[in-house]
């Protein structure tokens, strides 16, 4: 069984591929890696899962907060 923490990232990770399908799942990882860690070759492979699902819950609110604002029209 897996613990509850990876079970959330897993769960916010179908959302956040949801709202950004071009993103292939390597690069999402690699990022989500990046924004937890810093921009370091060690990031991917030292980030703790409660760093990535803090990482994860931050990108998503990013995505939920671009969709919802209006375009503006020039």
């Amino acid at each position: 069984m897996i613990n509850s923490t990876r079970k959330q990232v897993l769960e916010h990770l179908v959302e956040l591929s949801e709202l950004c399908p071009d993103i292939r799942f390597g690069q999402l990882i690699a990022n989500l890696s990046y924004q937890a860690r810093g921009l370091s070759n060690e990031s991917i492979w030292d980030m703790e899962d409660e760093e990535l699902l803090v990482a994860v819950k931050e990108q998503l609110e990013m995505f939920k907060a671009r969709q919802a604002a209006p375009l503006v029209s020039r």
